[in-house]
């Protein structure tokens, strides 16, 4: 693959499980390997459906707003804001909520990219 420049507003996909505004920037569906990277925006008291990534990290960087990530497998939650980053290890049933009366925007996202998560979506075929 060749280098390439992407754009948040020009995504080759959207998955409606992150939130109503999940942008793939970066992707398998793009050419890149092992590398994701999602423009992610959440309107207030939006939530990602509880999943798991099974083989990956997720890493996540918050650059609006304020919200909660929950574990699930362990019943915990912790607050977020603006400037910090999530990052949930491989495994982890987890969800992000945009649950402190304001919306989100994030970057990030599960590397390497989740192959399994992708075709259990019908986004990914082989």
């Amino acid at each position: 693959m060749a280098i390439k420049i992407f754009h948040r507003d020009t995504p080759s996909m959207r998955l409606p499980l992150i939130s109503k505004d999940a942008r793939f920037v970066i992707w398998l569906g793009e050419g890149a390997e092992t590398a994701n990277m999602n423009y992610v925006v959440m309107e207030a008291g939006e939530a990602n459906v509880p999943h798991i990534h099974a083989e990956s990290e997720d890493t996540i960087f918050i650059l609006e707003g304020e919200g909660t990530v929950r574990d699930h497998d362990r019943g915990t939650e912790l607050p977020f804001r603006a400037g910090q980053a999530i990052h949930v290890p491989v495994g982890r049933k987890h969800a992000v909520y945009a649950d402190k009366g304001v919306g989100t925007v994030s970057v990030g996202g599960p590397c390497p990219a989740d192959k399994g998560l992708l075709r259990a979506a019908g986004i990914l075929k082989d």
